[in-house]
């Protein structure tokens, strides 16, 4: 059975397929057999991008799909190892199965209140559904102060919501990876790509702890 992972977000903009495509790549890199669903039907951005790396020579991240079903990517997970949720960017009814199925839900958030409180609701929204609080967790995307990296976190963690270790960092070079298809882990800068993955690692961090 493919360990699940969910990426969902209340609104748009705030890294939620960015942090899919980079979870989706380093599995990859690492050996696991990977499948990267797409619920979002209406942009497709987690497929076009798989399709423009495709086109400009790099390797693939494993099986990139769209769905309109949640029911349908979650049974197109046989066979593989990890199943990568990027859902839509809005809360819908398949959000509330996703983070049920999946066994870590990641919430990614800029660090602005327009951001955090409406991914603090959702939060509470699927607490409140009986999603286990101990696998919803923030990750902090688009920042670019120490200071606003703390005023965040404070903000979730004092909302009783736990927030993983590092962030992604509002930059120029992550966008043009991205646009080229590549993830926010291989851009031409070692600094950067260390500090993405340093998310990435508190990520797996979590799901090791179970």
């Amino acid at each position: 059975m493919a360990l699940i992972i969910a990426c969902l977000s209340q609104k748009g903009g705030v890294g939620k397929s960015t942090l899919s495509r980079a979870i989706a790549t380093e599995a990859w890199k690492s050996g696991l057999s990977v499948k990267l669903a797409d619920l979002d039907t209406q942009q497709g951005t987690v497929a076009e991008w798989h399709r423009q790396r495709l086109d400009n020579g790099f390797d693939s991240v494993g099986s990139v799909e769209i769905f309109n079903n949640v029911d349908k990517a979650l049974a197109s997970a046989e066979g593989f190892d990890l199943l990568v949720l990027d859902g839509t960017p809005r809360a819908s009814k398949g959000t509330l199965k996703m983070a049920q199925c999946a066994d870590l839900v990641i919430l990614p958030t800029c660090v602005s209140r327009d951001d955090l409180v409406p991914a603090i609701r959702l939060a509470y929204d699927l607490e409140e559904k009986k999603v286990d609080k101990r696998k919803l967790v923030f990750a902090l995307v688009r920042v670019t102060t120490p200071a606003e990296i703390q005023d965040g976190r404070d903000f979730i963690t004092q909302s009783g919501f736990s927030v993983f270790d590092g962030c992604l960092l509002e930059k120029p070079a992550y966008r043009l990876a991205q646009n080229n298809g590549l993830s926010v882990t291989e851009t031409r800068y070692k600094t950067l790509n260390d500090k993405a993955n340093e998310l990435l690692e508190s990520i797996i961090e979590h799901l090791q702890q179970g």
